[in-house]
């Protein structure tokens, strides 16, 4: 037996014992897929001609960034009115860094992260994705790192729901971050700082090299779970390689999830053409997901 297989067969039956000793663990009938984008994947010469598309092709979710968000709330509220879609998730935008040795660089991401939440509720936003910190980044020793983060973590999730929203940690893989790269270490975090507005996303992309199983991923992330990043095995649309979404999308109907699934990868092909395929591929993969 390998060390992932061994890996495997452990956390799948820690969610198996969650699953006895929890409501979460039962079969649910209420999750739905809703797909997200984000708007730089759509084309389109203007945002209104994005969004149309977007209506047409059955994606109901529209992320963007977070760097000068502000500014764009009034344009976003206005191309969104009138029509079936939503703004789902703000990626980002931030500067400094959370996990920083330096306070000041902390100091410096607590305030413009504060910025982007204001806009973010004025928005309706699931919620600000943040990366609590990246390879390029000094790294700090894992206990100090954690508590280093936990500790802002309570002040920046209360006032994301003083303003409406909420914050999503996202776990990289190992290539691009040193501190988090597994969705139940994410969930452990969250469940420490213990606070409605502070809360987690997953991204199938960095799941398939660091997680085990699909589905016990978004299982161990249960109820911290807000957002997802769709993405293919080498990062293009999914149905664009081999990358199987059922095992994870099984997952997610298992703890009833609600939230979007966000388009967050590059294109092969012309967009017009493969953005809708990818669409319909994703609600087969879906239907697929038995329970």
């Amino acid at each position: 037996m390998t060390r992932r297989e061994f890996l495997m067969i452990g956390g799948l039956a820690g969610a198996a014992l969650t699953m006895g000793s929890s409501s979460e663990g039962k079969k649910q009938t209420d999750a739905v897929l809703r797909i997200s984008s984000q708007e730089g994947i759509i084309p389109g010469a203007s945002l209104e001609e994005k969004i149309a598309k977007m209506e047409k092709w059955g994606i109901e979710g529209l992320e963007v960034g977070g760097r000068g968000l502000k500014d764009r709330v009034k344009e976003l509220k206005s191309a969104l009115a009138n029509t079936n879609v939503k703004i789902s998730a703000i990626c980002a935008g931030f500067e400094g860094a959370l996990i920083s040795e330096e306070e000041s660089e902390r100091e410096k991401c607590r305030r413009s992260m504060k910025e982007i939440l204001i806009a973010a509720g004025e928005l309706g936003s699931t919620g600000l994705i943040f990366v609590p910190a990246f390879n390029h980044q000094k790294p700090l020793p894992f206990v100090e790192a954690r508590k280093v983060l936990i500790d802002q973590l309570h002040e920046l999730a209360e006032y994301a729901v003083s303003c409406g929203t909420r914050l999503l940690m996202e776990p990289l893989n190992r290539n691009e971050a040193w501190f988090l790269r597994l969705l139940a270490d994410a969930a452990a975090i969250c469940r420490d700082v213990d606070h409605p507005g502070a809360c987690m996303m997953g991204d199938f992309y960095h799941m398939c090299i660091e997680e085990t199983s699909d589905m016990g991923a978004f299982l161990s992330a249960g109820k911290y779970l807000h957002h997802v990043h769709l993405a293919s095995r080498t990062r293009k649309l999914p149905g664009q390689d081999d990358r199987d979404f059922t095992d994870g999308f099984r997952g997610l109907k298992m703890i009833g999830y609600k939230d979007f699934c966000s388009f967050e990868c590059g294109v092969l092909g012309d967009r017009e053409v493969e953005i809708p395929k990818s669409v319909k591929f994703l609600r087969e993969q879906w239907s697929k997901a038995t329970i």
